[in-house]
């Protein structure tokens, strides 16, 4: 196996570390904000589980990314990734959580600008009409879960002290669960632009086996999400579990099982496959953004409230990233391009 293609996938790691570091707050943000559980304990759990999510359940949406743009040198696979994360990088040093769905989005268009291939219209429509669909179906789900477990509680005879302890068992097995789907849902974001060029062979480990070779790239690109999670999440866990809006324990486990919920709904192939032979209208397999999702759950609360205790200004800022990543993302990447391919003679695509 060549040195150089781990040289191009050094971008893709470098992508799934910004992934971990920006969002780990939406997978237990809230739950650290309200100071149910401890950064280091829930940080370790969701590791593990980000990289189960990404090693079972990442083939989905990487074939979605494929079909925006068919990425097909691997040196344009490089700076796709690198454009992406450097996006994402920017925002988390200025304390904006953003989206490494809506970067890697505008990364690859880049490339499809300065290559001269056509985007896919169809697949960017649909997946631009989930960075819609995504906030408001968490808000929807996030109000339906409040006004159940509002109700269930006020309906049971357990002790508060009781109710604390079952709210931090809670946080910690929606923190997986949120893991899993960050996993399964966001490593075609850090790797799936290089499934075309994966070299990899089926790996055999004992009782561990990954049988597919694109299972062994989603290995790496999660092991690089979980060092990231470990390593520079805390800001922005700051600005999501914190300063969005002061939660309640109650409200921050809705908060993630909503944000879980999305995920998984966009990743599922087995719930598209189920939707398409029953001939009924499918969830498209889209890496979703889990920033939209968790703050679009913190909205619907916030607002069902009355819209008391929604920091505004942070959500502007927040919104402003959305929009400013894909387009930083898409700028960086042509113009690195032409420096790829004219001062380094680096083939960046390839005429097909």
């Amino acid at each position: 196996m060549e040195l150089s293609y781990f040289f191009f996938l050094s971008s893709g790691l470098f992508l799934g570390w910004s992934l971990g570091a920006n969002d780990a707050a939406n997978i237990f943000g809230t739950a650290v904000g309200s100071k149910m559980v401890r950064f280091t304990s829930i940080a370790l759990l969701a590791s593990v589980f980000v990289i189960l999510g990404a090693v079972y359940g990442g083939a989905g949406t990487s074939e979605t990314l494929g079909e925006l743009g068919a990425v097909n040198a691997l040196a344009g696979s490089f700076m796709v990734a690198l454009s992406a994360a450097l996006a994402v990088y920017l925002m988390i040093r200025v304390g904006i959580t953003v989206s490494t769905s809506q970067a890697i989005v505008g990364a690859i268009i880049g490339w499809n600008l300065y290559a001269g291939k056509p985007t896919d219209y169809e697949t960017l429509a649909k997946v631009v009409s989930t960075w819609v669909l995504c906030p408001l179906i968490s808000g929807v789900i996030a109000v339906f879960l409040y006004l159940l477990l509002k109700k269930l509680i006020k309906c049971s005879s357990i002790h508060l002290l009781m109710q604390d302890q079952l709210t931090r068992i809670a946080m910690f097995v929606t923190a997986a669960i949120g893991a899993y789907a960050l996993g399964a849902n966001n490593i075609a974001n850090a790797v799936g632009v290089f499934v075309k060029s994966c070299p990899f062979k089926p790996l055999n480990i004992g009782n561990f086996a990954l049988l597919n070779p694109e299972q062994v790239l989603f290995l790496l690109g999660a092991l690089a999400v979980s060092v990231g999670i470990m390593t520079y999440s805390k800001k922005a866990i700051m600005t999501v579990g914190n300063n969005l809006m002061k939660m309640s324990p109650m409200v921050a486990l809705i908060v993630v099982l909503a944000q879980s919920a999305v995920l998984l709904l966009f990743s599922s192939t087995s719930l598209h496959a189920w939707l398409e032979n029953s001939s009924l209208p499918t969830i498209p397999l889209v890496p979703v953004s889990s920033s939209q999702a968790v703050i679009g759950a913190i909205l619907g609360i916030g607002l069902i409230k009355g819209g008391r205790g929604i920091n505004w200004l942070i959500v502007r800022k927040i919104v402003v990233g959305w929009v400013s990543a894909p387009l930083i993302a898409m700028i960086i990447c042509f113009i690195c391009l032409f420096f790829l391919a004219n001062v380094f003679n680096l083939t960046v695509y390839i005429n097909e």
